[in-house]
C-alpha cells in the first residue's frame, strides 16, 4: 500500500473501530430499556405477515431510516445499522474508503413491505452510508404484498402483533367486508378476545334470524352495529389524545372489558358513552384528572361528612355529552316500603317525558345483611313498575351507609331521586347528625326530595335568588318548560342578602328562549313565603337551589332549604 493511502485507511479503520463501540454501547442501553437493538429478518418478517412474492419497482432512492432489516445479515448489524464485534473490519473499511472516493457506492438491492425497506445485498454500504451521515441511498427495489403493512417505527413486537393480526384475517376477513377497517393493536393476544366478541355475535345474531350467518355476514353485522358505536363514542371523546399509543381497537377492546367490569360493580348495565367517561376519568394519566383524583381522595380522608361543600355549581351538566336530554339516567334509592314507591313513581313521570334509564338502588347494613336478603321480588315489582310505563330499569343490592352509597353511584345518573325522608331538624346536632344533609351537600347530581304522594309536574315554582345554584334551578326549570312543557311560576322573595334584579334576570333568560312563566316578588320571612306561594298557585314540584353558604354558617345558622324541606308538601328538586 502507498504512502499516500495510508492516511486515509487508518482513519477509515478507526472510523469502523468506534462504530463498533457505539453499537455496544446501543445494544447495552436497549437492553436496560428492555428493547431490542436488532435488526429484523426478512424471513421472519415475511412469514409471520403471510407476504407473497412481489413485484421488481426499479431504482430508486429509498431513505436509510427506513431499512430495518436484513434477508441474511440482520444479526451482523444494529439497528442503527452499526457494525458488531464480528463483522469483518476489512471488507467494512474498504467500503468505507470507496464511500469517500469519486465514484462513491453503487446501489444496494432491498425488499419493501409496507413503509419499510430490507437488505437483500449491500448492508456494508448501508451501514457506512449512515456513518457518513447521508439521508438516502439508491437501491433497486422489490415489493413484498402482505395484508397488513409494517413501518420503519415498528419493533420485533409490533411485528407478532401484526402476524397476530394476519393470521386473524385469514380467519376473519374484515378487509373484504369493510376494506376501511383498520382492527390494529398494540397488545399481542388480543385478536383471540376480539374474535371471541365477533363468534358470540354471530351466534346471537343466528338465534334473533332463524337461520344459519356467514362468517361475512356476522363480521359486517358486528361492525356496523357494535364496532363502529363504540368507536364514533371514542372519537367524540378524544379518546386517543388521552391514552397516546394506543389505537381505536385497543381503546375498543379495553372499553367492552371495562363496561362489562362496571356492570359486575354496580349490578347495572351502563352505556358505551358513560363507561368510556369512566375509564377516562379513572385510567388516563393526563395532568388535570390525576390532580382531580388525588384531590378527591385527600378531601374525603381529612374532611368530616358533615363540612363538606360538594361539588361546584353547574359541574354535572357541564359534564353531560347529550344536551339535548336532560335526564338520561335517574338513580332511585328504593327502601321496599310504600312511602318509598312514590319515588320510583315520581321517577317514572321524568321516564315518560325524557326516556330515562331508572337505576334503582337498595341498601342494606353490611355485607351479611346482602347475602340473607332475597332480593328477587324487590328486584321484580321494581322491574314490574317499569315495565308498565315502557320504562328500561334495573335495581340492585349493596351494603354500607345509605348516604355514601347514593352518593357514590349518582355519578352514574343525572337526578336522584328520593323519598323525603329524616329532613335536618332544626338543631346545630341535629344537622351535624343528618345523613340527608350529608347527602344534599356531597351529592354531585341534584336531587328530587318526594315527600308525600308523585305528581304530574305540570306547574313548577321557581325559588330565584341570583345564587349560583338557583341558576341551576332556573336552567333546569327553562328545560322542564320547554321540552315537557311545564308551567314555570317565578318567585323572589326579597331581603338584605338578595343583591341585583333577580327577576329581571329570570325573565331575561326565559325571554331569550321564548318560555312564558309568571313572576311574583314578595317581602317577608323565605322559607315561610316559598312554602306558602307553592300552596296558593296550586304548584305540584318547587324548584330550588342547593346549599350557598360555607357549611359552618350553615350548621350553626341553618338555611332556607331545610326550612322548605321541613314543611314543604310537593316533590321538591334541588338544584346544584
Amino acid at each position: 500500500m502507498s504512502r499516500d493511502r495510508l492516511v486515509p485507511y487508518n482513519i477509515a479503520l478507526e472510523d469502523f473501530r468506534e462504530a463498533r463501540r457505539q453499537a455496544a454501547l446501543e445494544t447495552l442501553l436497549a437492553r436496560l430499556r428492555g428493547q431490542s437493538a436488532d435488526l429484523l429478518s426478512f424471513e421472519e418478517v415475511r412469514r409471520k405477515l403471510r407476504a407473497v412474492d412481489g413485484q421488481a419497482r426499479g431504482l430508486q432512492e429509498i431513505p436509510l431510516d427506513a431499512i430495518v432489516g436484513s434477508v441474511g445479515r440482520y444479526t451482523d448489524f444494529t439497528r442503527n445499522f452499526l457494525p458488531r464485534a464480528h463483522v469483518d473490519e476489512q471488507r467494512w473499511t474498504r467500503v468505507n474508503l470507496k464511500a469517500s472516493g469519486m465514484r462513491g457506492l453503487p446501489p444496494i438491492e432491498v425488499y419493501k413491505v409496507g413503509g419499510a425497506y430490507f437488505v437483500k445485498d449491500g448492508n456494508h454500504r448501508v451501514s457506512v452510508a449512515r456513518r457518513h451521515g447521508a439521508k438516502h441511498i439508491q437501491a433497486y427495489v422489490t415489493e413484498v404484498e402482505t395484508k397488513v403493512p409494517i413501518s420503519p417505527e415498528d419493533e420485533p413486537d409490533d411485528i407478532i402483533i401484526k402476524g397476530e393480526y394476519v393470521r386473524f384475517l385469514e380467519r376473519m376477513p374484515i378487509d373484504k367486508v369493510r376494506p376501511q377497517a383498520d382492527l390494529l393493536v398494540t397488545e399481542p393476544g388480543k385478536y383471540e378476545l376480539l374474535e371471541e366478541y365477533i363468534r358470540v355475535h354471530r351466534y346471537f345474531l343466528g338465534l334473533e334470524k332463524k337461520r344459519e350467518i356467514s362468517i361475512e355476514q356476522a363480521l359486517a353485522s358486528w361492525y356496523d352495529n357494535v364496532y363502529m358505536p363504540v368507536v364514533k363514542v371514542i372519537r367524540r371523546r378524544g379518546m386517543l389524545r388521552d391514552f397516546p399509543g394506543r389505537t381505536e381497537t385497543d381503546l375498543y377492546l379495553w372499553l367492552v372489558e371495562h363496561q362489562e367490569e362496571i356492570r359486575r360493580r354496580l349490578g347495572w348495565h351502563v352505556t358505551p358513552e358513560e363507561a368510556a367517561g369512566d375509564l377516562r376519568a379513572r385510567f388516563t394519566h393526563r395532568v388535570q384528572y390525576g390532580l382531580q383524583r388525588a384531590a378527591e381522595r385527600i378531601y374525603d380522608l381529612m374532611l368530616p361528612d358533615p363540612m363538606e361543600s360538594g361539588p361546584p355549581p353547574g359541574e354535572w351538566r357541564r359534564a353531560k355529552g347529550n344536551e339535548k336530554r336532560l335526564f338520561d339516567a335517574i338513580l332511585i334509592p328504593v327502601k321496599g316500603d310504600d312511602a318509598g314507591w312514590q319515588a320510583v313513581k315520581q321517577a317514572l313521570v321524568f321516564a315518560r317525558h325524557d326516556g330515562s334509564l331508572l337505576r334503582g338502588l337498595h341498601v342494606v347494613p353490611d355485607e351479611q345483611a346482602a347475602r340473607l336478603l332475597r332480593p328477587q321480588m324487590l328486584q321484580s315489582a321494581f322491574a314490574q313498575q317499569c315495565a308498565e310505563v315502557g320504562a328500561q330499569g334495573e335495581l340492585t343490592v349493596v351494603s354500607g351507609k345509605p348516604a355514601r352509597e347514593v352518593c357514590a353511584r349518582a355519578r352514574w345518573a343525572d337526578l336522584v331521586v328520593m323519598k323525603l325522608n329524616y329532613v335536618p331538624g332544626p338543631r346545630f346536632w341535629q344537622r351535624w347528625r343528618s345523613g340527608f344533609r350529608t347527602l344534599i351537600r356531597r351529592c354531585p347530581r341534584p336531587v328530587l326530595a318526594v315527600p308525600q304522594r308523585a305528581t304530574s309536574m305540570e306547574h313548577a315554582l321557581l325559588a330565584f335568588d341570583h345564587t349560583p345554584r338557583a341558576r341551576e334551578a332556573l336552567y333546569v326549570g327553562a328545560y322542564l318548560a320547554a321540552k315537557w312543557g311545564t308551567r314555570l311560576t317565578v318567585l323572589t322573595v326579597r331581603n338584605p342578602q338578595v343583591k341585583g334584579d333577580p327577576q329581571a334576570t329570570a325573565r331575561a333568560y326565559l325571554e331569550n328562549l321564548d318560555i312564558t312563566a309568571s313572576y311574583l316578588e314578595e317581602r317577608g320571612p323565605v322559607a315561610p313565603i316559598i312554602l306558602e306561594t307553592a300552596a296558593r298557585q296550586g304548584c305540584d314540584l318547587l324548584l330550588i337551589g342547593s346549599y350557598n353558604r360555607p357549611p359552618l354558617r350553615e350548621l350553626i345558622r341553618g338555611s332556607v332549604l331545610e326550612d322548605v324541606l321541613r314543611g314543604t308538601e310537593i316533590p321538591t328538586l334541588i338544584c346544584r
